[in-house]
């Protein structure tokens, strides 16, 4: 069976929350809203830990990672191979890649001014990160489900502490070790979802139960678990950020 959306005969959509081509849509696809927001919870759940959490540090940490990850990290991974298919310009995507980092790292640097100096190490990690994994840099060895989970889970999660306080304890490592473990699982689970959008053209089997009966075995059938496990975690990890840091703050 071939691989159209919702029977159109149109291409499968390269993302479940990406819009049609042109115009604000592209944007708001470039943004992968649901992972971004699953990703700075990280930030937030590692500032909640910190003996003390202070707002405005953590709305800073939460924008530089809102402009190194939901825009410079995701300008760079369209510029390579538009994954997403959008119509922005190549010209659009280097400057909102190039802005986005270097936003980044001035919030970081006027950061360690106020926390710790040592906080200019998770910048230029930070930095790192975008460019290897998102450019494939040598030869695409940062370009890997545990530099993935690395970088963009156990990495926010101890940013989040350290810009609290300029200190790391053993909670933050563990907590920063958690939310690598979620973010491998987000990418083993995205891996094959967008192999099916996104490369295969065709489907078909079945599927033939102890019973006897016979199921179709099609994209769908293919999509709906690991999918499923993907809208909900990219609600749930939100939902139980907001919740510990209201409690931290409330």
């Amino acid at each position: 069976m071939s691989l159209r959306d919702r029977g159109r005969g149109e291409p499968a959509r390269p993302a479940f929350y990406a819009l049609a081509p042109g115009g604000w849509r592209d944007y708001w696809t470039l943004l992968h809203p649901p992972y971004t927001l699953w990703h700075l919870s990280y930030v937030v759940i590692g500032a909640s830990l910190a003996p003390a959490v202070s707002g405005e540090r953590l709305g800073a940490t939460l924008l530089a990672f809102f402009l190194a990850v939901g825009l410079a990290a995701h300008a760079l991974d369209e510029l390579s191979g538009r994954p997403l298919r959008t119509r922005i310009p190549a010209a659009v995507l280097g400057g909102i890649g190039a802005g986005g980092l270097t936003g980044a790292v001035g919030l970081g640097v006027a950061g360690a001014a106020r926390v710790s100096w040592w906080l200019l190490a998770f910048v230029a990690f930070g930095a790192l990160a975008d460019l290897a994994y998102n450019l494939e840099l040598a030869g695409g060895r940062f370009h890997t489900d545990w530099w993935f989970a690395l970088a963009w889970g156990g990495f926010p999660a101890l940013t989040g502490y350290f810009a609290q306080g300029g200190a790391v304890r053993w909670p933050a490592a563990a907590a920063a070790a958690g939310c690598a473990l979620l973010s491998l699982a987000q990418r083993r689970l995205s891996a094959e979802v967008r192999r099916l959008r996104r490369t295969v053209v065709a489907v078909e089997g079945r599927v033939v139960l102890r019973d006897g009966t016979e199921q179709e075995l099609d994209e769908r059938a293919l999509l709906r678990a690991p999918e499923a496990a993907l809208r909900i975690l990219s609600v749930a990890m939100p939902l139980l950020a907001t919740g510990l840091v209201a409690a931290r703050l409330g």
